[in-house]
């Protein structure tokens, strides 16, 4: 996993990560068919005009690498949505990924672990940004700019998971990955990030994952068509909310265009709550790593899965902003952890 840090001006952190991918050799496949260019161009408009700061800087990372930026802009934005031919021999999109949080004993521990065939394992990156007049942010990513999760100055952690969408569903809009981008540069708490939600199109079907210090905790099981809030539910002396890669809400389940091809999202699903009031007690991060190490149930084991695994796991604590993460199978990959924001925590606007 690469570590990058950027800092100041978009566009200049847009050059400063092109010329990253330049030196160390990175390139991308920019391949796109009709119906992708049209979807990731009609996007970047709706990107524009909602957070232009963030198309500046793709404009860098396309400047410094020397690509045209219209469409890597749209290949950007066809991520997580209806990328279905990133890789030769891989004909629909392919995305796990469990992510959870839950409050117990004054604590708020946000906890994920990110499936992905490998082969994007190599290229994931673990990004600290300091964008002028944005929130500090950590974005950790298989992507680059936009990603599957992070955590701000202010202690918010924000979250997808992919949610297989019909092709004739999908709409110009923000892919999850760049929704999760803007929530957290953007806002300070679930309460702010929720009301920011409510006015961005989702260009396919995806869940939202938010939660802060205080512990508030919510799911926006997100379509094109309508988003749905779900709450956490109350168990013992806490409370715990869980995302996979369908939609629990039965009101949602009829646009999941998965057709149960979704690597076991409810036994996921199920293995996070029912872990909840027997497991979660004692030294809380061990136990969180327990969990995403699949020592309670079904979660990472993906040994029978040909070309998928986890790539990281990651536990958050959001009160002390505090970072453990395994940068592979947690079964087999020890937890680092990293301090942020240390000495300067955000204060709520």
């Amino acid at each position: 996993m690469f570590h990058i840090e950027l800092q100041g001006d978009h566009y200049q952190m847009g050059v400063k990560l092109g010329q990253f991918f330049v030196e160390n050799g990175v390139t991308f496949p920019l391949r796109l068919d009709g119906f992708q260019l049209a979807h990731g161009r009609k996007s970047e408009a709706v990107l524009r005009n909602i957070f232009p700061e963030v198309c500046e800087e793709i404009r860098g990372v396309s400047d410094a690498t020397g690509a045209d930026y219209p469409s890597f802009a749209a290949w950007m934005l066809c991520m997580g949505c209806c990328m279905y031919n990133l890789e030769k021999n891989i004909p629909v999109e392919i995305r796990g990924c469990t992510a959870f949080a839950y409050t117990k004993e004054g604590r708020v521990i946000y906890g994920r672990n990110n499936d992905l065939p490998p082969y994007l394992k190599e290229g994931s990156k673990r990004e600290l940004y300091s964008p002028a007049g944005g929130n500090r942010f950590l974005l950790t990513t298989s992507s680059f700019i936009n990603g599957e999760e992070g955590m701000n100055e202010h202690g918010l952690a924000a979250a997808m998971t992919f949610v297989m969408t019909r092709p004739g569903e999908i709409r110009a809009g923000l892919n999850s990955c760049f929704i999760v981008r803007y929530l957290l540069e953007k806002a300070a708490d679930t309460k702010s990030a929720l009301r920011l939600l409510e006015k961005l199109p989702a260009a396919s079907n995806c869940n939202i994952l938010l939660a802060d210090p205080d512990g508030e905790m919510a799911v926006v099981e997100c379509t094109p068509r309508e988003k749905r809030l779900r709450r956490a539910v109350s168990l013992n002396d806490g409370s715990i909310l869980c995302a996979v890669n369908s939609f629990v809400s039965e009101e949602m389940k009829q646009y999941d265009a998965a057709g149960g091809e979704d690597y076991q999202a409810g036994r996921r699903y199920r293995t996070v709550m029912d872990s909840f009031s027997p497991h979660m007690k004692g030294d809380l991060i061990e136990a969180t790593q327990r969990l995403l190490r699949g020592e309670y149930g079904f979660l990472c084991q993906y040994d029978d899965e040909p070309a998928f695994e986890t790539v990281w796991s990651s536990v958050f604590d959001l009160k002390n902003r505090t970072v453990y993460r395994a940068e592979g199978d947690p079964r087999k990959t020890e937890f680092a952890v990293e301090e942020l924001f240390q000495g300067r925590k955000g204060q709520r606007r």
